[in-house]
């Protein structure tokens, strides 16, 4: 198999430069409509797509964004590997705006969102014990320090429902209580349905302020985002044209098992499953359904 990488951009990252015979095309999911054209080409022989989480113009919510059919339609084109960028806010002195963070770990408090590509009909259940995949991490963090980008190996990422920023009150218990290191709006659940569609998946965490809890910096400063984003935007581009060579061409298993997730995941018996769901579960675990 080849290997195909997947780029999905957050706020401020809404295309990928370099790519050759580059082309937007319309991908159609039984999820409905993803967020965008998806850009597919090839950068340094490897092939690419880049699809706008927000869209283009940044239309989407964080809620609104329809993360099944993105995943969907990312695996229907044949994607291996999911790099996620994302703005987030920090909750670590150390970590500061202009940062990279490689993230390992989620709190998930999004509430308004559809979790899961399974349902009653065909009940399937994954382990996201560790959610993202460390072979991308490696190749994330090594990519993004050549490109002399501050990059943090590790963290926990609370995704939060949104669209508003975090009240101080919880800012200080995410930070002091949870443990949590950084906060943004779109990695949930984009990071479980990545390991329901068995790829493999890495998230960026771009740093552009200290959420409300720091006392020097106050509140979230939406015009002071906008500046840092604009920073992270060139590490970012540099960091997605590092990949390839990192990644190489040829597909190989994954040592952490990401590929094969659902190998004894799903629970209803063949005769018992709904096959209107099924049907529409062909892309993502088609695989294991047969």
């Amino acid at each position: 198999m080849d290997t195909m990488i997947g780029i999905i951009g957050g706020s401020g990252i809404y295309d990928i430069d370099g790519l050759e015979n580059a082309a937007w095309q319309t991908v159609s999911t039984p999820w409905g409509d993803p967020s965008d054209q998806i850009l597919t080409g090839t950068l340094t022989g490897t092939k690419m797509a880049f699809l706008p989480r927000h869209g283009r113009g940044h239309v989407q919510t964080p809620s609104s964004i329809n993360y099944r059919a993105n995943i969907d339609a990312l695996k229907q084109i044949g994607v291996t590997d999911v790099i996620s960028l994302s703005a987030c806010g920090s909750f670590r002195e150390k970590m500061a705006p202009g940062d990279f963070v490689i993230i390992d770990q989620f709190i998930d408090r999004t509430f308004a969102r559809e979790k899961s590509f399974f349902g009653p009909g065909c009940v399937g259940h994954v382990s996201v014990a560790h959610p993202v995949c460390a072979r991308l991490g490696d190749a994330a963090e090594a990519a993004a320090r050549a490109t002399g980008v501050t990059v943090h190996r590790g963290g926990t990422y609370l995704a939060m429902e949104g669209p508003q920023f975090s009240s101080l009150a919880e800012s200080k218990m995410y930070r002091e209580s949870w443990g949590a290191d950084v906060i943004g709006m779109t990695n949930m659940p984009e990071a479980k349905l990545a390991r329901e569609a068995e790829l493999c998946y890495a998230s960026i965490a771009m740093i552009t302020d200290y959420d409300s809890w720091h006392p020097d910096h106050g509140e979230v400063d939406v015009s002071e985002i906008i500046k840092t984003l604009t920073g992270n935007a060139d590490h970012a581009r540099n960091t997605v044209r590092g990949l390839p060579e990192l990644l190489g061409g040829e597909r190989h298993s994954c040592t952490q098992g990401c590929d094969h997730a659902l190998e004894y995941a799903i629970m209803t018996t063949p005769e018992a499953r709904d096959a209107a769901l099924v049907a529409k579960l062909k892309t993502v675990a088609g695989r294991v359904l047969g």
